[in-house]
């Protein structure tokens, strides 16, 4: 019996662009400033130091130690208000939230950081839906979803594995990970290129598959 549905953030909910501004554009065009460099040059300059730390660590994902690393005058928070308005929801994401909390507590299990999910949270408006909000690499300093992750949310959650429904866009860490320990996930294909009974191509077909009676019930109806 389903008893919390957990959602990624990123590709999910909200589209990534938002992230890819943030480090492909305004550190570089920070670090430009700085150091009296072109913007290519600055923006090869600052991913050949990412690409030094390697997404296998944590300080990949730390905001606040690049921005110690490359000294920036500006803060990151400053940063993020600046690019705000890249931050859009997808337009299937506000459905889903506000049709399942009547239902369900929900849960936002992100790998994003939380100054990420925070601002992203806030300016889309969906930080209201959430039950609980659990951040991979600031809440339990792992790098990626991982199977301890998972089994992490459940004990806080006192929740078993197959009570708990969980939806995201990483084939791997959304979908195989969370399944191999019993947790009902689905993955969301966007493009539609994948088929299957949990691949969902649109966030509103997760409730055709949550609830199929009642689906076809209603389609009686009319």
């Amino acid at each position: 019996m389903t008893k919390i549905i957990s959602f990624d953030m990123d590709g999910t909910l909200v589209d990534p662009a938002f992230t890819d501004w943030v480090w492909l554009h305004g550190i570089p065009s920070l670090y430009a400033e700085k150091a009296g460099l072109s913007f290519e040059e600055a923006k090869a300059y600052v991913v050949k130091e990412y690409k030094k730390v390697g997404e296998g660590a944590i300080e990949w994902y730390d905001i606040k130690y690049w921005f110690r690393f490359f000294q920036l005058d500006q803060t990151w928070k400053a940063l993020m208000e600046q690019y705000a308005d890249k931050i859009r929801a997808y337009q299937d994401a506000r459905h889903i939230l506000e049709h399942l909390k009547e239902r369900f507590p929900l849960a936002l299990s992100s790998n994003a950081g939380r100054e990420f999910i925070d601002i992203e949270m806030e300016v889309t408006g969906m930080g209201r839906f959430f039950d609980y909000i659990f951040s991979a690499t600031s809440d339990f300093r792992v790098v990626k979803k991982t199977a301890h992750f998972y089994q992490q949310i459940c004990e806080i959650l006192k929740t078993d594995p197959g009570e708990i429904v969980h939806v995201g866009d990483h084939y791997e860490f959304d979908y195989l990970v969370p399944q191999s320990l019993g947790i009902q996930a689905f993955y969301l294909d966007r493009s539609g290129e994948k088929n299957g009974d949990s691949i969902l191509s649109d966030l509103r077909d997760l409730e055709k598959k949550l609830f199929p009676i009642a689906d076809c019930r209603s389609q009686i109806a009319d």
